[in-house]
């Protein structure tokens, strides 16, 4: 019956992901290099507290963050998890010509993840997440003319994963993910004559990609709990196919094929590492430390005639973040979750010899419903990127989230005496 209703829920998932549901990130300029901006796998209680999870296994939140979690849930416990963002963006660019501003909407479901138990000491997970996202639209002057440039899409992770928890304390997991998604970019090149041409770049990506977990809490008296978290994913080479084409917009013809090639030996995923230490005093309050490492400067990625060309450093990630429960069996107020993080990335991107860095203050609330253990979750993110030495686009974010976490009991069966 158990393995029935999984496959039921992943089937569900599937058709989710048939339609793309993994939201976009914030449009950013910087988007415009490499695979775009890349996902932590936090959900919307994790990004109020910074995007931490290396080290989380609470039992009554889904942690993509590290599979080793999921051997954390009750036997009777249903998890089902979505989370949905409404984002903000200013730019500010200073050129010779004057300093240029720009604001930007956008927003739209972010993640879709459920949990169910497979026995008392394991327990599975899968979902949709966003593994990248692009999205940026602008414009520049050129000899004798103008250029205008755009991307949008993404890549997405339909995952699989499952856990178990060998012995007291430590717990080990695993995630299989499918990577699917287009990525395209264009060029277009208005030249003071009238012609208009367009140089488009599409990436297709299909491919497999694994995460690997492992946590060990341990009690150090009846109210306080340390627990540490490692996780590894393995680079492999990108599967998929790049393909580069130009049209003449003022001729009715076929596009020319400047690029059609597999990206097998061309593209590549970096080592990524994820390190985590935990601790929880009393049910009550929840402080984590993370660290993330991506070898991004060892990672492969092909170039077009036409386009950028895409040189990459290592990514770092730092966050901290605490949650905080005044009574967890008080009154309504004092059941509240109150959530706070702070967080800074370099990230894998370099623009003119420059690298990126942003730096962010994340704040929430987990609001439970009167009648069972569902949880709202509602954050708030201001996240400040530029480039370094040189600033470059100093963009600004506003981020809005809201996610639904139902705890319930799926697996609880009466029984008549």
């Amino acid at each position: 019956m158990r393995l029935n209703k999984i496959l039921i829920l992943s089937v569900c998932l599937s058709a989710l992901a048939s339609v793309s549901a993994a939201a976009q990130a914030p449009q950013s300029p910087y988007s415009r290099y490499g695979y775009g901006s890349l996902g932590d796998n936090a959900t919307s209680a994790q990004r109020a507290m910074g995007g931490v999870g290396y080290a989380m296994n609470s039992g009554r939140q889904i942690n993509v963050m590290n599979p080793a979690s999921y051997a954390a849930i009750d036997s009777l416990t249903f998890l089902f998890d979505m989370g949905v963002d409404l984002n903000n963006l200013w730019t500010t660019e200073a050129t010779s010509a004057g300093t240029n501003h720009g604001k930007k909407l956008g927003g739209g479901l972010d993640y879709v993840t459920l949990q169910v138990p497979l026995t008392r000491w394991g327990g599975a997970s899968v979902g949709l997440l966003p593994f990248s996202s692009v999205g940026y639209s602008f414009g520049d002057q050129i000899l004798n003319g103008t250029q205008a440039r755009q991307g949008s899409g993404g890549i997405n992770q339909l995952y699989l994963g499952i856990a178990a928890r060998p012995f007291k304390g430590f717990s080990l997991g695993a995630n299989v993910s499918y990577l699917f998604g287009n990525i395209t970019h264009d060029t277009y090149a208005y030249t003071s004559s009238g012609s208009v041409s367009l140089f488009e770049r599409v990436m297709e990506v299909k491919d497999y990609h694994l995460d690997f977990g492992v946590q060990y809490s341990y009690n150090i008296d009846r109210r306080n709990r340390l627990t540490a978290g490692i996780t590894f994913s393995p680079g492999k080479a990108l599967l998929g196919r790049s393909i580069g084409l130009m049209y003449d917009t003022n001729k009715d013809a076929a596009p020319d094929t400047v690029a059609n090639f597999s990206m097998r030996r061309r593209n590549s995923l970096p080592d990524s590492w994820g390190l985590g230490i935990n601790w929880q005093w009393n049910e009550r309050l929840m402080v984590e430390a993370d660290a993330t490492i991506q070898q991004w400067s060892k990672a492969r990625y092909s170039s077009i005639e036409g386009f950028e060309d895409n040189r990459f450093v290592n990514r770092y990630k730092a966050a901290l973040g605490a949650q905080y429960i005044p009574h967890p069996r008080g009154s309504y107020l004092q059941r509240v979750q109150y959530r706070f993080g702070v967080s800074a990335t370099r990230d894998y991107w370099t623009v003119q010899g420059n690298t990126v860095r942003e730096y962010g203050i994340h704040a929430g609330f987990g609001l439970p419903t009167p009648t069972s253990k569902t949880m709202i979750n509602i954050g708030v993110e201001y996240r400040h990127r530029q480039a370094h030495p040189n600033p470059l686009v100093k963009e600004q974010y506003l981020l809005v989230t809201l996610g639904v976490n139902f705890n319930e009991l799926m697996f609880f069966q009466n029984k008549l005496r």
